[in-house]
């Protein structure tokens, strides 16, 4: 197994190995590794049927459930990404971190990419939380000390998405806007344009204005990013708990595919 960094902070490229085969304990563990130093893992000339791709992911837990998949399918485990020329949107074309709505939150997603646009285009952006947090001043990280964000999974999916909710509505929990990674102790700026709707406690033009620095800082400090530029059968595995990522619809007419398998957190983000 071959591990090439994207940059020197987040972002790895894995090469020589073969995910369509279960993975031994020791290989397990070098990638659960590089998982943790890279957060964002892309695996190249992958062969997978969609029973291989939820194997790998259950080497790392439960796998999730997205709330939109509740209609229910033959495989509610995986989630299709699929846009076209008659697409209204593309899922994830903005900065966010997945599906922080849930009281437990991915820990990590699996995208394995089965079709690309056939004149380029398609790329996702990933972001550092890690570095976001880190680059802010002492005084702003002790004013976000203890607030709480309220994240609403009614924003993107009925705001963006003009989703039918289910009975009783998408789910909307909070989290601490500065959380600790429970595997590296490190802290991590967890809000996000996606879902997080408001800061509990503040009023309205207050947390419009700091909600609204955080989010410009994360999306236009160029330091934060890797890029992934999609193959068919690439398989990107992203750490849900310290980045971010968005999706770039640059490629209209044409058309990408890929089939997404999350995992569940054992645990809520905590401070």
């Amino acid at each position: 197994m071959k591990v090439t960094p994207l940059t020197p902070h987040i972002g790895a490229e894995i090469r020589d190995i073969d995910l369509s085969f279960p993975v031994d304990n020791e290989t397990f563990a070098g990638i659960h590794q590089a998982f943790l130093d890279w957060g964002v893992l892309v695996f190249r000339e992958q062969t997978l049927t969609r029973d291989e791709h939820k194997a790998f992911a259950r080497r790392f837990g439960k796998l999730h459930i997205h709330p939109m998949n509740y209609r229910g399918t033959g495989e509610p485990e995986v989630l299709v990404v699929k846009t076209t020329k008659d697409s209204a949107y593309t899922a994830g074309n903005g900065w966010h971190t997945d599906v922080t709505c849930d009281e437990y939150p991915p820990m990590g997603s699996m995208l394995y990419m089965k079709q690309v646009p056939g004149y380029g285009g398609g790329d996702t952006m990933y972001a550092d939380m890690y570095l976001a947090y880190e680059m802010l001043s002492e005084t702003m990280k002790e004013l976000l000390s203890g607030l709480i964000g309220v994240h609403d999974g009614a924003l993107p999916y009925v705001g963006a998405y003009k989703s039918t909710p289910p009975e009783g509505g998408y789910p909307k929990n909070e989290h601490p806007v500065v959380v600790t990674h429970p595997d590296t102790g490190r802290k991590v700026l967890y809000v996000n344009s996606g879902f997080t709707s408001h800061i509990k406690g503040l009023n309205p033009g207050e947390s419009k204005a700091l909600l609204g620095f955080l989010f410009d800082h994360i999306a236009t400090v160029p330091r934060l990013t890797c890029r992934v530029s999609w193959e068919p059968g690439t398989l990107t595995f992203w750490d849900n708990r310290c980045t971010q990522h968005h999706a770039i619809w640059d490629y209209y007419p044409h058309e990408r595919y890929g089939e997404r398998v999350s995992i569940v957190a054992d645990e809520r983000p905590v401070t």
